[in-house]
């Protein structure tokens, strides 16, 4: 199992000073604007990764 992933800045006020929450697992709390938030990862999506239309990986297309 990899270290948890932490976010780089409070979704609310976008100040940087995070720090983990005590709640639990994928809690954070912001020192800027004193909110708790929490992070959770839903899973992957049915349809995977998609390439917007016209874009050319470098490959020879006729």
């Amino acid at each position: 199992m990899s270290e948890r992933a932490a976010p780089f800045y409070c979704p609310y006020c976008g100040d940087e000073d995070l720090r983990p929450n005590e709640t639990g697992h994928g809690a954070w709390e912001c020192a800027a604007c004193n909110r708790a938030f929490q992070l959770k990862f839903l899973g992957l999506l049915a349809r995977g990764v998609q390439r917007p239309a016209g874009n050319s990986d470098g490959g020879d297309e006729i």
